[in-house]
């Protein structure tokens, strides 16, 4: 018998009734995937991929503007968290209104933020304007993450949702080597300021299209806003039947507990405070490791011999193995779960950054590139697990917590996590000139280790659930 044709609980109130009559989480969860759903993936991924552009361009661009205003080690790190800490206000801010006021305004306004800031950047006069305009990136980026992470959640079925999420996360890696390229070739001919304005320009082809993203159903549902999920539900119900040219199958009743508790309510409650806490503590070691090494590796490079340009190059290179790196993350996400995918991922950034570490101490950086090889293929595997790691913070980080704290749990972790990335290229500056390069992979292996353990005693398991059933 189909979902909504079956007989009700004569308990509930008329409000609960109606919402099992319509039944928006099992007509969503029923449909199969089609060119229809990847197609509203492939804007918010697309999106995702431009603004991880501009997150990445400090890593390309630092060594030119220490150069340009002179900059201590001290400043450039100051300058580094700038991004950073904007991505924190961003995380929190734009987390909580998207439960509150929705998923698709949200995300709609955090691209304006950072596409007029990107724009602006590049008329900088001093190193204090440009980190203020990086600050509001941050914000807009920032603000991003959860949404982003919410939406896909909630838009694709449980059997294939962790696989995607990883897939979208895979695009930082894409725009991080896009970054790169940008930068590579406007840096010697055009100067730093001009980087800022290609991005800020793509920014605007992204919004455009982002327009055509339907707001979440189940946010809707979650709201009261029946009639409204309902009509979204329809059209992507005739959708999928008309591509694929089957009727759907039944539905079954998938409907989520009721509750009387705000966001913020839920993340320290009882049921959740413990995900809470391992999410955060996750986020923060992770983004801890990750930062403190890819902000300053093209510093490094140049401080060994490598011009800028040649540095970018390095930089670019090694993290196309990112890409593979993502392919993999998803296919361990599906097949293994969430939690141990997770914490393979980052014993093996760990590993692979103590090797990388150790490799860059050892080799007499030449422009020759004699022992390039050696230390291409250490970065090379590092950036294999960096950011095959992102795709499984991001896809585990979302099914932690039910549609009503979804965005402000993902929002809460990640601003957590801001807090590493604000710490680390300031932390830093000062291990590189007391300490040397030696002692920047050794903190990043331990962050990602102490993260790695977070996730083996507090992680529960999430693969193939439903949101609604494992968030319960």
């Amino acid at each position: 018998m189909d979902a909504l044709s079956s007989p009700r609980p004569a308990n509930l109130s008329p409000e609960a009734l109606e919402a099992n009559r319509i039944n928006i989480v099992g007509r969503l969860e029923r449909l199969p995937m089609t060119n229809y759903q990847r197609k509203i993936f492939g804007v918010i991924a697309s999106a995702w991929l431009v603004d991880q552009v501009d997150v990445a361009l400090l890593t390309f661009l630092l060594g030119s503007l220490i150069v340009e205003f002179g900059l201590s080690p001290e400043q450039a790190g100051l300058l580094a968290a700038m991004t950073f800490l904007g991505q924190l206000v961003g995380n929190l801010i734009a987390g909580t209104s998207s439960d509150m006021f929705g998923r698709r305004m949200v995300f709609q306004v955090t691209m304006i933020i950072w596409g007029i800031a990107s724009l602006l950047a590049a008329t900088s006069w001093s190193v204090n304007v440009l980190m203020f305009f990086r600050f509001l990136i941050g914000i807009g980026v920032g603000g991003e993450a959860p949404v982003a992470q919410a939406m896909v959640s909630e838009f694709v079925p449980a059997n294939v949702r962790g696989k995607y999420i990883a897939i979208m996360e895979g695009f930082w890696a894409v725009g991080f080597v896009l970054s790169g390229a940008i930068s590579y070739f406007l840096l010697p001919y055009l100067g730093w300021r001009y980087v800022f304005v290609a991005v800020g320009l793509l920014s605007g082809v992204v919004f455009l299209v982002r327009r055509s993203i339907p707001e979440s159903p189940r946010w809707l549902a979650e709201k009261g806003r029946l009639a409204e999920a309902d009509a979204i539900v329809t059209r992507m119900e005739a959708e999928v039947e008309r591509r694929t040219g089957k009727p759907l199958p039944p539905a079954q009743l998938i409907a989520a507990p009721p509750h009387h508790q705000s966001p913020w309510g839920t993340l320290f409650s009882k049921e959740y405070s413990g995900r809470t806490l391992m999410a955060c503590g996750l986020w923060f070691f992770a983004l801890l490791g990750f930062f403190g090494l890819n902000s300053w590796i093209t510093v490094l490079l140049k401080d060994h011999g490598y011009s800028i340009v040649k540095s970018v190059g390095f930089v670019t290179l090694i993290t196309t193995g990112g890409i593979p790196g993502f392919a993999l993350a998803a296919y361990g996400l599906e097949t293994m779960g969430r939690k141990p995918t997770t914490i393979i991922f980052l014993v093996m950034c760990a590993v692979t950054a103590y090797i990388y570490g150790t490799a860059s101490d050892q080799v007499v950086f030449t422009l020759a590139g004699l022992d390039a090889t050696r230390l291409f293929v250490a970065g090379w595997v590092m950036q294999f697990f960096m950011f095959g790691m992102w795709s499984c913070l991001y896809a585990y980080t979302p099914e932690l917590y039910p549609t009503r704290a979804r965005s402000t749990g993902a929002g809460l972790a990640s601003a957590v996590g801001r807090i590493g990335a604000i710490i680390s290229p300031i932390v830093i500056g000062y291990i590189v000139k007391d300490v040397g390069v030696y002692g920047v992979f050794a903190l990043g292996a331990g962050s990602f280790l102490i993260a790695a353990v977070l996730v083996l005693l507090l992680g529960v398991e999430t693969r193939g659930e439903v949101l609604e059933q494992v968030s319960a």
